[in-house]
């Protein structure tokens, strides 16, 4: 049940890049490296830690309401799954 889902919605994955396990995540929240996240959509439902971040194939630490980020997921995903920060 989503409503059950521990967390705070910060985000939705916008883009998954199949081939190297990577998400565009559009954030409706900050997030910052070292933050846990959980994601959850269809039968997929996983907690991993942030290792690092990217903007415009940039390394940031950081980034804020509004950001499109990419990030490495450890499991396949899909467009529309939410992003939870445990």
């Amino acid at each position: 049940m989503p409503d059950e889902v521990e967390g705070k919605l910060i985000g939705k994955v916008i883009h998954y890049f199949d081939k190297i396990g990577v998400a565009v995540v559009k954030l409706i929240a900050p997030l910052k490296v070292g933050d846990t996240i959980r994601i959850v959509g269809g039968d997929i439902d996983f907690e991993q830690a942030i290792d690092s971040m990217e903007v415009e194939h940039k390394k940031i630490n950081k980034a804020k309401k509004g950001d499109e980020v990419g990030m490495k997921v450890s499991q396949k995903i899909r467009d529309g799954y939410r992003v939870y920060k445990v």
